[in-house]
């Protein structure tokens, strides 16, 4: 027993240093004939533009269905907590087909332009508004202070959550991550399956609510979509589901957009001509933005399994074969980005990445992603164009493929 638990803790150091720096795996893996085999992602890595597109193409032959595939098996004691919560059922990004056309529509509908478009003055008010909590102090923690809190706050209003349960929601949906991709002991597993289940029942709340009391948001649209009509109340079975999109939705919705957040601030402070050419041209917002989410996005990459014996980059793959289609690395190849690993905002002919996936699957919500980071980027440097990485607090990268961004980012500049 003492030496499974050795190496099962030297797997997840191994697998803690590849998340925190894939980039020389990504490098190795593009250069190699064919698939390499990555024992700590248990998985064949897919790190070619090409390839990751005739995956994100081959929908039929690569399923979704493990696109989530958590790192860690929740203790027992931990399941029977989460029993208690709701959801468990097939989302979006984990179904196919028919299945995953029926769970994508609202979501289209829910975040069309014009709906995103109408949030933008209120991302901006929130933007500034948290920047004005802490700009005289000469000083923050941006990851806790602003990139956490206003994706939460903008997706939450989209949904239709109440303000007061936002940042329960947004808390639960990290505990949620940490739950299934970080080794905790026993103890740490029941406490966050805990904020899971209170994050569950909040969102079970508002799914019944707009069943007897639909309005306008995202939160009806999908109640909608999992409801039989006829009942006086919404069926259990339609709670779980309904809760599931939810909690995949918000997750979604916030996570991803801090991380980006996080990652953008930190690549331009950490390229100080750039950060003051953006402060000089403001017009270059939107490129910083897609440079940024080229160079380090946050979402690393999905899983998929293949359904039937096929062959991929010449290499053949079995049924039930694992992948990890690694957008990651697709976005540092050099057949589609010349010069892939230098970040540079003035990119002349900027070439289209996959920092928001591809295909059937591509993210919904992009567009709400970019407007929030153009918004933060153009509040920081019109308002503190003398931001810096503060010294002495050097910068730790979450282990993760899934939410890629500093654990902490320190800033400084000069108070009013």
């Amino acid at each position: 027993m003492e030496r499974e638990l050795h190496d099962s803790h030297d797997s997840h150091d191994r697998l803690d240093d590849l998340m925190r720096d894939p980039y020389p795996l990504y490098a190795r893996a593009r250069a190699a004939e064919g698939l390499v085999w990555v024992p700590e992602l248990d998985a064949w890595l897919v790190a070619r533009d090409e390839d990751v597109r005739e995956v994100l193409r081959r929908t039929e032959e690569f399923s979704s269905a493990n696109a989530l595939r958590p790192d860690v098996v929740p203790a027992p004691a931990a399941l029977a907590v989460l029993g208690g919560g709701f959801g468990g059922r097939p989302v979006v990004v984990t179904s196919d087909g028919e299945r995953h056309h029926r769970l994508r529509t609202p979501l289209l509908r829910a975040l069309s332009p014009a709906r995103i478009a109408a949030a933008v003055p209120y991302a901006r008010e929130r933007a500034a508004a948290l920047v004005d909590g802490f700009v005289t102090e000469g000083r923050v923690e941006l990851m806790s202070a602003y990139a956490a809190r206003l994706p939460g706050e903008v997706i939450g209003r989209i949904v239709g959550l109440d303000p007061a349960d936002v940042p329960l929601v947004v808390h639960g949906g990290r505990r949620a991550e940490e739950l299934l991709f970080r080794p905790l002991p026993e103890a740490g597993q029941v406490a966050a399956a805990e904020d899971v289940v209170a994050m569950q029942h909040v969102l079970d709340r508002c799914a019944r609510d707009r069943y007897t009391h639909p309005r306008e948001d995202l939160a009806t649209e999908i109640v909608t979509s999992v409801a039989e009509p006829g009942h006086a109340e919404l069926p259990l079975e339609q709670r779980h589901e309904a809760v599931a999109h939810l909690q995949n939705l918000l997750l979604a919705g916030h996570l991803t957009t801090t991380a980006l957040i996080g990652t953008t601030v930190l690549h331009l402070l950490g390229h100080r001509r750039q950060w003051e050419l953006l402060c000089a041209q403001p017009d270059l917002i939107p490129a910083a933005v897609e440079e940024a989410a080229r160079h380090d996005g946050p979402l690393q990459g999905f899983r998929r399994v293949a359904t039937r014996p096929v062959t991929l980059a010449g290499t053949e793959l079995p049924a039930g074969a694992e992948l990890f289609v690694a957008f990651g690395a697709a976005n540092r190849d050099a057949s589609r980005h010349p010069r892939p690993d230098t970040f540079d905002i003035t990119r002349t002919t900027p070439a289209r990445h996959l920092a928001f996936g591809f295909g059937a699957h591509a993210c919904v919500g992009a567009q709400l992603a970019r407007d929030q980071l153009r918004i933060t980027v153009e509040e920081l440097t019109r308002r503190l164009p003398d931001l810096r990485l503060r010294r002495g607090r050097p910068v730790t990268m979450r282990p993760t493929l899934i939410h890629r961004s500093p654990q902490e980012l320190h800033l400084t500049w000069r108070a009013a």
